[in-house]
């Protein structure tokens, strides 16, 4: 029975490597067998199988000019990427919707070749209240900037806490007092999660609107761990640490007492 697997294997790569002139079925127990009247040959042949698709995968996505900047390493762009992506985290509830988006920092280059970090990024809040069932007028839209030690105070508060957040867009500016904006983030009730209630006073419109969403125990652990992910990106420590090469760690640590981790200690 064995040598019929292998034939019939042989004949599905190839018909001609083996034939049976004659085959017959002996009786006498219950399984069939075979008896082959005339000797067989088959030949072998080796098979080989290239796999090629993680080269497909490179010049597939790799194909472009090496002079195409957004395939260029990091040290010419720091903390750049090949496409521009857009993330965010929505909330919605029965009189309003909270979306929380991200924006990363700002670097500029110095005559030297380095970069440097010229501002810290945030977190945007977008308020916008309901207009129906499961609709929303974005329209009317009021947005805070938690920059990123509001963050922290955020991610530190504890179930029965509160804190509360003051912004003046125009402060320094000849509208200073002009927009006042208010967030309060405060306990519900009943422990189960937390109030967002964003005021707007805004003297240049005639504007004064406030719009609060609760925020359930569950949806504010997310956006906790959404801010302890993002807060070292939003200092640009990512682009700092995409830099550090293990050869001039010590090279640069002592030629700069100011940013020397071993200055303090070697005094």
């Amino acid at each position: 029975m064995m040598l019929q697997l292998q034939c019939l294997s042989s004949q599905t790569l190839n018909p001609k490597l083996c034939r049976f002139h004659s085959l017959s079925n002996s009786k006498g127990n219950g399984f069939g067998s075979i008896s082959v009247t005339e000797s067989i040959s088959i030949k072998k042949n080796k098979l080989y199988v290239k796999c090629r698709q993680s080269e497909y995968y490179e010049q597939k996505n790799f194909s472009a000019s090496p002079s195409n900047s957004s395939y260029a390493p990091t040290d010419v762009a720091v903390g750049t990427l090949p496409t521009r992506v857009y993330v965010g985290h929505s909330i919605y509830k029965g009189k309003a919707a909270l979306t929380v988006e991200p924006r990363g920092p700002e670097f500029v280059s110095l005559d030297s070749g380095a970069v440097k970090l010229s501002r810290e990024g945030f977190v945007m809040l977008q308020f916008a209240p309901a207009a129906g069932v499961r609709q929303y007028d974005w329209s009317r839209k009021q947005v805070f900037s938690l920059s990123v030690t509001e963050i922290g105070s955020l991610v530190a508060l504890g179930a029965r806490e509160s804190c509360e957040f003051f912004h003046d867009p125009f402060k320094g500016k000849s509208e200073e007092g002009k927009v006042r904006k208010v967030l309060k983030v405060e306990p519900l009730p009943d422990g189960s999660g937390h109030f967002f209630n964003l005021s707007v006073q805004n003297k240049l419109i005639n504007l004064d609107e406030s719009i609060y969403i609760p925020v359930t125990r569950a949806e504010y652990t997310v956006l906790v761990s959404a801010f302890n992910f993002i807060l070292p990106y939003l200092l640009g420590w990512h682009a700092y640490a995409s830099t550090i090469r293990a050869d001039d760690t010590a090279r640069t640590n002592n030629a700069n007492p100011r940013y020397g981790g071993d200055y303090e200690w070697n005094r």
